[in-house]
């Protein structure tokens, strides 16, 4: 992985990047909370207009968006600024003190898989246990007409429930109905479900998903037993992380990971340092296992309940991984002992003579 940072200074915008070949991960954020005299950061527009701009400044020739998740800190107030054609707006309050961050990936290359991002998934009727079982009935629905499956196609699930301390558990009862119906039993999906809102009022429940036109030999699902318990013993079913094979690379998808031990008790309640670092080593367990390194990371988001420990958080990662692209979000974690809850993507070099593992890309949809 390929690692940069930039400032620009006429934008106010701080941006990080990381390459692999031909993909390209970039986080823009605005730089602490002064204004410029070029745009009037105080409004969300101005401050998503200056994003956009750092981001096709930033941007590789000949490179493609695939991408881009905003992160904002008012969404009724907001919403208006994006269009249908924005893979993913939540709620959840970049605590730089800015109104609005974003991650975007990128790409430039020729194709050969498909590659099917959905957003902004929601429901409008029903308890919040029928929200989530319409939207994964829709999301089956909508795969079916590509070829794909939730069972043997989907790599990747961003669940955002509103009032996460009230709604997490019938969320977590209606995707488990739905994945015994399909099969989604002795293998699930990496996944984060965190608080956030999406840009609908009186939803409680909003989804972002990934799915390939991969084989089955391609997916390995990544447990580090040593570290972290398996997730069905606190009625939960999701994957600590999922890899995903090609001819010359590994993805990696790690899920929402927190504080916690190989017997699913959270170590260090109410203490953000060690919290911190007990789940940078569970993510590092995590990469291991899938033959992966932390220095491979393309990306990470970062949700802290209480935005009290965002300086700390901050440093720690400006010291750390100062070129890494990341986002740190205020967003309550589905257990309120967790103060801090962290989610990334790796991307490992490898070669292989699988015949099933061609290049990595074809068509996005």
């Amino acid at each position: 992985m390929e690692y940069a940072s930039y400032f620009f200074e006429d934008l106010n915008i701080n941006i990080h990047t990381a390459s692999f070949k031909n993909e390209y991960y970039i986080s823009a954020e605005i730089a602490g909370n002064d204004c410029n005299s070029s745009s009037d950061c105080r409004y969300a527009e101005a401050q998503k207009n200056a994003l956009d701009t750092a981001l096709l400044k930033t941007l590789p020739k000949g490179a493609t968006l695939v991408w881009k998740r905003y992160f904002v800190s008012d969404i009724s107030n907001q919403k208006h600024l994006f269009d249908n054609n924005v893979f993913s707006v939540v709620q959840q309050p970049p605590l730089n003190g800015s109104k609005i961050s974003v991650l975007a990936y990128f790409i430039s290359a020729q194709n050969s898989y498909k590659h099917l991002f959905t957003g902004g998934m929601f429901c409008r009727e029903g308890n919040t246990f029928e929200q989530t079982t319409s939207i994964f009935n829709n999301y089956a629905g909508q795969l079916q007409q590509h070829g794909l499956s939730l069972a043997g196609n989907v790599i990747r699930t961003w669940i955002y429930v509103q009032d996460i301390d009230n709604h997490y558990g019938d969320m977590v009862s209606a995707r488990n109905d739905i994945f015994a119906q399909t099969g989604l039993v002795e293998h699930s999906i990496a996944s984060t479900g965190i608080e956030g809102r999406g840009v609908h009022s009186g939803v409680h429940v909003t989804m972002d998903a990934y799915a390939a036109d991969v084989n089955p030999e391609q997916i390995t699902f990544l447990k580090a037993e040593t570290h972290l318990n398996p997730t069905c013993e606190y009625g939960v079913l999701f994957e600590r992380a999922t890899a995903v094979d090609y001819a010359d690379r590994r993805h990696i998808f790690v899920s929402g990971t927190a504080s916690i031990d190989n017997r699913g008790e959270i170590i260090a309640p109410f203490d953000i340092k060690r919290q911190l670092t007990r789940t940078l080593e569970n993510i590092d367990a995590l990469l291991k296992e899938g033959n992966a390194a932390m220095k491979d990371i393309a990306h990470f988001i970062i949700y802290l309940r209480d935005s009290g420990d965002y300086s700390f958080v901050k440093n720690y990662f400006d010291s750390n991984f100062a070129d890494t692209p990341r986002i740190i979000v205020h967003a309550p974690v589905c257990r309120s002992g967790w103060l801090i809850e962290i989610e990334c993507i790796a991307i490992a070099g490898q070669t292989t003579s699988n015949p099933a593992r061609n290049n990595f890309f074809t068509h996005y949809a």
